[in-house]
């Protein structure tokens, strides 16, 4: 036995080192492309380096301190939050309701599902100015139907109370036909004969078949969706660019958004790097809190 393991150890071991061989050029170009960036960001954040300098000084936790005392920073961290916590909700559930409509209709699904999809194909600079236009406060479309039905309207976009919901409503809409695919995804994979064992046991209504067969079998599908999302949501900054640049009042200004603004309108490098770190930092720990909360409640079958 002992010869046989001597024998086998050789060729096990060139086994090996062939692995290690081929995955060695994946490996290094993961963490030059994907880590490196991010521990050069980390670095520079506790330096007080600005575009242009000839020296790099280290001041250590300065730049942080900073961002505690900083008002329009904790601004835009509200602002990042309350986006997320409007969008993220109203895309998911619009997102299953809309992959429930599409695949419940016999004709033009394939059409359906192109039309839900193309605004996360789109280009979001050029559908902003869209969005513009329908915001506007006495042409727009979203103004004229209000008042058609007898509602108040507002300057969406220079008001500061519904500034933020308006470039919210134009993230759900962005991120609706990805989460509607990734629904329908989740629905195609659930397992006919339980809707049939349903059936048998005499609870064959849609409200009955969707509660107890069909949202069950979606966890791992929901899981991804709400993650996707968040990463998403977080990323807001085309719009806001585009038709707010943070106003009014900065009641739109987002993390991303002060991020370009300190690290290449400004100049202050190290500073803007430290908003990308918590930046990064907050994003991993919601959307790893989400999809632990709710992948415990997730079956998988």
């Amino acid at each position: 036995m002992a010869e046989a393991r001597a024998g086998k150890w050789p060729g096990g071991r060139a086994e090996a080192l062939a692995a290690w061989a081929l995955a060695l050029p994946a490996l290094i170009l993961m963490i030059l492309m994907l880590l490196g960036p991010v521990v050069a960001v980390l670095l520079l954040s506790f330096t007080g380096w600005s575009l242009g300098d000839a020296e790099m000084e280290w001041i250590g936790l300065g730049n942080y301190e900073q961002l505690a005392a900083d008002p329009v920073f904790w601004t835009s961290l509200r602002n990042t939050l309350i986006y997320v916590g409007v969008s993220v909700p109203a895309t998911v559930g619009l997102g299953l309701g809309a992959a429930l409509l599409v695949e419940s209709v016999g004709r033009f699904r394939g059409f359906y599902r192109a039309a839900y999809f193309l605004p996360v194909a789109s280009t979001l600079l050029a559908m902003a100015l869209v969005w513009e236009f329908m915001f506007h406060p006495t042409v727009g479309f979203v103004n004229q139907a209000l008042r058609t039905l007898g509602l108040p309207v507002t300057d969406w976009l220079n008001n500061p109370d519904v500034a933020l919901l308006a470039i919210a409503v134009i993230g759900v809409w962005q991120n609706l036909g990805l989460a509607m695919v990734l629904f329908i995804a989740g629905l195609q994979g659930v397992p006919k004969d339980l809707y049939e064992a349903l059936a048998l046991d005499g609870a064959d209504g849609a409200w009955e078949r969707f509660r107890r067969v069909t949202w069950p079998m979606l966890g791992p599908a929901l899981v991804f969706v709400v993650a996707i999302t968040a990463i998403r949501s977080f990323q807001v900054f085309d719009t806001v660019a585009v038709l707010t640049e943070g106003g009014p009042n900065k009641s739109t200004e987002v993390l991303l958004y002060t991020m370009v603004q300190e690290g290449f309108r400004f100049l202050r490098t190290a500073y803007g790097a430290a908003i990308t770190v918590v930046f990064l930092v907050f994003t991993l720990a919601i959307t790893v809190a989400q999809t632990v909360i709710l992948d415990r409640r997730a079956h998988y079958g």
